[in-house]
């Protein structure tokens, strides 16, 4: 095997690194963000749980069907991942209820 060595490049291997050669970090302008607000990662948690309970049911009717691929713990490890999201949903659900309640609630 023929090894072949390139020699270092200082300047380069720091503006990969997002620096300047004296050390500094490059001043960025930080990146937008288009889309990212909290409705949209709402949504997306919330489609994150659904699939999760959806794939634990599938799994579970594969188990109850002897399939070979599933393994017990398989089904239990995911049937917890599912309701530790749900349980998480739910929270977040309720904080937000809570939350609007007190914003009715104020005198104006």
């Amino acid at each position: 095997m023929d090894l072949k060595l390139k020699p270092f490049d200082f300047n380069q291997a720091v503006a990969r690194a997002g620096l300047r050669p004296d050390g500094q970090p490059l001043a960025k302008a930080a990146p937008a963000v288009e889309g990212a607000n909290f409705r949209d990662a709402m949504a997306q948690a919330l489609r994150s749980v659904s699939d999760a309970q959806n794939e634990v049911s599938g799994m579970r009717k594969a188990f109850a069907m002897e399939d070979p691929t599933v393994s017990l713990e398989q089904v239990m490890i995911a049937g917890e991942k599912a309701k530790l999201g749900f349980t998480a949903a739910v929270g977040v659900r309720n904080r937000l209820v809570q939350a609007y309640s007190e914003i009715m609630n104020m005198q104006v």
